[in-house]
């Protein structure tokens, strides 16, 4: 499958040659062998070149925010093969979208609730897991559709926490 990846504002060209755990690849030209796994939902263990990694994967409307140690990048990914048939990234952003919990936790504090309206990236939970808090945001601009959450309740990785308009 080949792809154009735009990471933070630099275009490269992929091709992903494997499918599951396993993937050989060539990223602009260069040739790399990867073994990644899923761990939590949006939560990867990769290992390159005997090196590893554990990147956290968000997606903000139509762009993936990844996590790598303490480096963050924007990424957009697309299919040149794929026709995008009355669809462009504004017209999706119409449409409501589930913020989810990205790992188990408690919800310790609430940022907004239902009727507010939120910014692109404006926090809207705070999850607690493993005594480190993570701020869950909006993937859009919008209202807060509804709030399923409160202070102190437990969260599974995937459980929908709010419906952004």
């Amino acid at each position: 499958m080949k792809l154009e990846i735009e990471l933070s504002g630099t275009t490269h060209q992929a091709e992903i040659l494997g499918a599951g755990r396993l993937l050989a690849c060539v990223i602009d030209g260069r040739r790399l062998q990867a073994d990644a796994l899923e761990i939590a939902r949006g939560i990867y263990s990769i290992l390159i070149e005997g090196r590893s990694f554990e990147a956290r994967v968000e997606t903000f409307g139509d762009e993936l925010r990844i996590t790598i140690g303490a480096e963050r990048f924007a990424a957009r990914v697309s299919d040149p093969r794929k026709w995008r048939r009355n669809h462009t990234a504004a017209s999706a952003l119409d449409h409501k979208q589930n913020v989810v919990a990205p790992m188990p936790g408690r919800v310790v504090r609430v940022l907004a609730g239902s009727g507010d309206e939120v910014d692109a990236g404006q926090g809207i939970v705070v999850v607690e897991a493993m005594k480190m808090q993570n701020e869950v945001r909006s993937p859009k601009a919008g209202k807060v559709e509804r709030l399923l959450v409160k202070e102190g309740q437990t969260v599974n990785a995937g459980d929908v926490i709010a419906v952004v308009a």
